[in-house]
């Protein structure tokens, strides 16, 4: 009986975050084929350099969110409320200072941001328009992100759903109005993202007006001991989502000095699907989160054995079914995107996504025990992990395969070094099965 409703709390958590994961991947999606459509391969090659500002900001919103909102969901299991209360007020105020950062950027050094991702004349004030407005609006985007992880944390999902998905589908409405019916270019795609968010945050207010929240702001010090504990928690998603920014403008740079836009119009249209894969994984990772830490709070380590079962079989049924959808649909998924019929970006498409995706299985079993090794309070474990599989094994892999294989190695870059890392995440996890990991 108990893993009956065990099964039931995974599948309303997991199922919750991952259709606000598809809609939070959906509407760049959207994007992606709104701007192909009106804009060409040069449009699409303007969105791949301008996407890693998604990754930087985003990095902000989990740090603060997930390493608040595990505090928090640990604190709450234990009963601690007055503690939880202040992590929750630490988290908001650590995250309103680092997205203010991105809006003062935003207002001075879009231009030489273009730049500096790799943008020539023929694109750079399609990728300084979008930079700019997505940058102005980082504050709504991270705080929209955190309060979400608090709500999801605080055993309403669903409203969590709404909130993210109110902003996605709006999103995806209003870059078709901007960018298709009005011809606002990449300016009407960053706006819908802005007005988006917006939307998404009002949901949010609703929330709290309601008073349905059980975490509140309180009178307090930001002191170094709570900040730090946060920081930590959430350092493991900071650094993937930093280091998948890093890893596209190296990848867009190495495409570029091998097969120029058209190269890179074909990476945009191989990152944009996987996106959308990435993001259902995540989506379980982050449905199961609250799950493992509030049983690991509660000292139930049965259940948080149980609640990792169900993710690990969700993710490798899924992982299989993405794969054989991308290996035999990739000529038309690499169509959807290639409105001027160019057969070079066609060809490289097709072969880019037979061999990128292959690291769909590793990716989501890297995700999933990265995410209950933070939630079960052994960040160190989870660092090494997302620091390898981010940056410190992926870039210099690209550079080497890149070297020998041309394009097919740049694809190629990223399964390998998933499935390195995925056999290093394999022992991590065994060492904490045994009780020997972060010792």
């Amino acid at each position: 009986m108990r893993n009956k409703t065990i099964f039931g709390e995974f599948l309303k958590y997991s199922s919750a975050n991952i259709l606000s994961m598809i809609g939070l991947s959906c509407y760049i999606f959207a994007d992606t084929y709104f701007i192909s459509g009106q804009m060409g391969a040069n449009g699409l090659a303007s969105l791949n350099l301008a996407i890693p500002i998604f990754s930087f900001i985003f990095a902000g919103a989990f740090l603060f969110g997930i390493g608040g909102a595990t505090k928090y969901a640990i604190l709450r299991g234990q009963g601690k409320d007055d503690n939880a209360n202040r992590v929750f007020t630490t988290t908001v105020t650590l995250a309103s200072l680092f997205s203010i950062v991105f809006f003062v950027l935003g207002i001075f050094f879009t231009g030489r941001l273009a730049r500096l991702f790799g943008a020539d004349d023929a694109i750079f004030k399609m990728t300084k328009d979008y930079l700019q407005v997505v940058m102005l609006t980082a504050p709504l985007l991270v705080l929209k992100n955190v309060l979400t992880s608090f709500i999801r944390n605080d055993g309403a999902p669903g409203t969590a759903m709404a909130a993210m998905l109110s902003s996605s589908l709006s999103n995806i409405g209003l870059s078709y109005l901007f960018v298709v019916v009005l011809k606002m270019g990449m300016f009407g795609a960053a706006l819908a993202t802005g007005v988006g968010a917006a939307l998404g945050c009002s949901v949010i207010v609703w929330f709290f007006v309601k008073k349905k929240n059980n975490f509140k702001l309180i009178k307090c010090r930001v002191t170094r001991d709570v900040s730090f504990g946060i920081i930590s928690t959430g350092t493991p998603g900071f650094v993937a989502e930093i280091s998948a920014g890093a890893v596209i403008i190296t990848f867009n740079s190495i495409i570029l000095g091998l097969n120029g836009n058209v190269g890179l119009a074909a990476y945009g249209i191989i990152i944009n699907i996987w996106i959308v894969v990435a993001a259902i994984f995540n989506g379980i990772a982050g449905g199961v989160q609250p799950l493992i830490a509030r049983y690991h709070g509660q000292g139930k380590q049965g259940g948080t054995k149980t609640v990792l079962r169900y993710a690990l079989v969700v993710m490798v049924v899924l992982s299989g079914l993405f794969y054989a959808t991308v290996f035999f649909g990739a000529t038309q998924l690499a169509g959807i995107f290639n409105s001027e019929n160019n057969p070079l970006l066609q060809s490289m498409a097709i072969m880019g996504l037979r061999i990128y995706f292959i690291a769909a299985i590793f990716f989501g079993f890297n995700v999933i025990i990265s995410t209950y090794l933070t939630s079960t309070e052994k960040p160190r474990p989870a660092q090494v992990i997302s620091i390898l599989r981010g940056f410190l094994l992926l870039i210099p892999m690209a550079f080497l395969l890149s070297s020998t294989m041309g394009m097919n190695g740049v694809w190629l870059a990223f399964p390998v070094t998933e499935l390195v890392v995925c056999l290093l995440a394999a022992g991590f996890f065994i060492l904490t099965l045994k009780g020997n990991a972060d010792k």
